[in-house]
């Protein structure tokens, strides 16, 4: 059945009741339409020739809109449009309204207008005004590319016969990058990532002036300016804010997700979509936990047996090259990769080749049963802490991981959940702690080696037994710092902050994207719980106790962690996102207040825009609850 227009409908409607009334009345009535359309066509007329003047919010693309959102007492209302003469999107009215509509919203002072004009992404131009080296030009202008893509995902289907004509023509936009520090465009500990931005029109044009003392800042200030872009689907245009000025700083210099690919393998489209998303919300570090236990999907070019040996099949393999990709499409993005080849426990049948090898046994207890005796999850696998030749071949794997990577200055050992028995099983001579602390300086010793003879500025270790007293006191806090998960009140999670050592938080109890999906064995729990949600991650602030101890606790930042035994291809976009957003911000801003109304509008509009995208971010609530945000808070 075809559905009428408004005109159709209006006319049906009139002639239904002409019917019904008798020839003379049916041509006073007449004669009364007639008038009220002659005077409706001079006001339309009058209307259209004074299009120059009317504000672009009550203009759209030639679509009969079924709402209006209007700005009322700083909030966006809805309205049904044949009730309102004034016709606006709930995109514009967003960024319109009250609310700055930034995320993660700035730490600095911004001022916002409210006001709105066209542009199209191939009228944005750009111009670097000062760089530092050849190498930040590179990066700037390819980061300058990637914003602009972004406006044409936008504009796909809208720009061109559906963009209404009458709302004036797209402004041009001149983009000034200038950076004044670093010549290293990589993410690194002491990159400085503020920015400053200024939007301002110049005549018919807009300038916009972006300010860093890093790539990676003015990186931020690109992506800024792309929040302040966005698509009005009545006008069928990108609209910008007409003028803006933001001065931005991140609280904490780690900001990450750690992604495992072992559990289950994903392809590297989804790692790249991830990526993105991470930039779209200013994390910087995507902690790769390459391979455990399960599988070991990387085939690296030092060492293809252990791919050979511990990859779940063909389909399921990481080549250099794709890692490359991986690294590359990161740092355009202001995006270290941090890659961790979990030891000496956490190993599998990847190690299980040293005998044919002539090498000796590289691990123990490789699927050892009964596995709850020897590991937390099945397969079981522990190095051999003992073979010279495990030594070597991690040497091997780490030159290989900071070449590929170029991330030199911090690096990620694993250490995690270690089997006292299994080594005790082989080694009953000797502790299985003085083992565990004997391997871990000798995975450091050949850690300095294959980084040229020095040790990076910040090697992690998970918590775990090892980061407890009394052996966490024969740990250098200079040379190690301490991924924590266990939860926030832990006494052992607290101690390691206590003591110094420089720390990411990763807090099973807030931090977990894995947890409340029940067990995936029926032996034992084998799960987390409950569901961690997005007010719960962005609520968490351990370092905010208000206590002596925390407020010199060296508190590096903070990762989300998405492990994956529960988790396969198709289904991470919506396990990370939103929620990994609102892990973003506390790290980005973190402002003492929770999870307030404003927090809610914001995340639905950056939510909005990362399905703009491509990923399938969850909701937050209902449709309905965005197109009425108030009556749901």
């Amino acid at each position: 059945m075809k559905m009428m227009s408004w005109g159709d409908a209006l006319w049906l409607g009139l002639t239904a009741r002409f019917a019904r009334v008798g020839r003379l009345r049916r041509a006073v009535l007449m004669l009364a339409a007639a008038a009220c359309t002659a005077a409706a066509v001079l006001y339309w007329k009058q209307q259209t020739d004074d299009s120059a003047n009317r504000p672009l919010h009550s203009m759209y693309s030639g679509i009969e809109p079924q709402w209006s959102w209007l700005c009322q007492h700083d909030r966006c209302e809805r309205y049904q449009a044949s009730d309102t003469t004034t016709l606006q999107s709930l995109q514009t009215c967003n960024m319109l309204c009250a609310s700055t509509q930034l995320w993660p919203q700035p730490t600095g002072p911004v001022s916002l207008a409210s006001a709105a004009v066209p542009v199209r992404s191939d009228r944005f131009s750009l111009k670097v005004i000062a760089s530092p080296s050849r190498d930040v030009t590179k990066h700037i202008n390819e980061a300058f590319i990637v914003m602009q893509n972004h406006m044409r995902t936008l504009e796909h289907g809208v720009v061109g016969e559906n963009r209404r004509s009458d709302i004036g023509p797209p402004r041009d936009v001149l983009v000034k990058v200038s950076v004044n520090g670093s010549g290293d465009p990589r993410m690194r500990l002491d990159t400085n990532e503020s920015y400053k931005l200024a939007l301002r029109p110049s005549g018919n044009s807009l300038v916009v002036d972006i300010t860093a003392h890093s790539f990676c800042g003015a990186r931020h200030g690109l992506e800024t300016l792309l929040q302040v872009t966005w698509l009005d689907p009545y006008a069928g245009s990108l609209l910008i804010l007409e003028a803006a000025t933001v001065v931005d700083a991140p609280r904490f210099p780690y900001r990450g997700l750690l992604l495992d690919t072992a559990r289950n393998f994903f392809p590297v489209s989804e790692l790249l979509r991830t990526i993105d998303a991470m930039a779209a919300n200013k994390l910087n570090t995507f902690h790769w936990h390459v391979s455990d236990s399960q599988s070991f999907p990387w085939k690296l070019d030092s060492a293809p047996q252990l791919a050979q040996h511990g990859a779940y099949g063909p389909g399921a393999v990481y080549t250099s090259d794709d890692v490359r990709t991986i690294v590359k499409y990161a740092r355009i993005r202001g995006i270290r990769v941090l890659m961790e080849i979990d030891t000496p426990a956490h190993v599998g049948r990847a190690f299980g080749w040293g005998p044919e090898a002539g090498l000796g046994h590289l691990a123990h207890c490789i699927e050892a049963e009964p596995w709850s005796s020897y590991c937390g999850e099945p397969p079981c696998g522990q190095l051999n802490p003992r073979n010279p030749h495990i030594y070597d071949l991690l040497e091997h794997v780490y030159r290989e991981i900071i070449q590929l990577t170029e991330v030199d200055d911090i690096f990620h050992l694993g250490g995690d959940e270690v089997s006292e028995q299994c080594w005790a099983k082989h080694f009953n001579d000797t502790d299985p702690m003085d083992l565990w602390m004997e391997f871990t300086r000798q995975a450091m010793h050949v850690l300095e080696r294959a980084n040229g003879g020095k040790a990076p500025e910040l090697t992690l270790l998970w918590s775990s037994r090892l980061t407890r007293s009394p052996y966490l006191e024969r740990l250098d806090p200079k040379r190690f710092g301490v991924q924590v998960w266990g939860a926030s009140q832990w006494p052992e999670s607290r101690a390691v902050l206590d003591a110094g050592f420089r720390s990411v938080i990763s807090h099973v109890d807030a931090w977990y994207l894995d947890c409340g999906f029940g067990s995936w064995r029926d032996s034992s729990d084998g799960h987390c719980g409950p569901y961690r949600s997005w007010q719960q991650v962005y609520e968490h602030r351990p370092w905010a106790t208000e206590t002596p101890e925390s407020a010199a606790w060296p508190v590096e930042g903070g990762a989300a962690c998405q492990w994956t035994e529960q988790l396969g291809p198709g289904g991470l976009d919506a396990r990370v996102w939103p929620r990994t957003a609102a892990l973003a911000e506390r790290l980005w801003a973190d402002r003492a207040e929770g999870a307030t109304a404003d927090v809610y509008l914001r995340l639905d509009t950056q939510r909005a825009r990362l399905v703009a995208r491509g990923v399938r971010a969850a909701p937050l609530w209902p449709r309905w609850c965005s197109h009425n945000p108030h009556a749901c808070l």
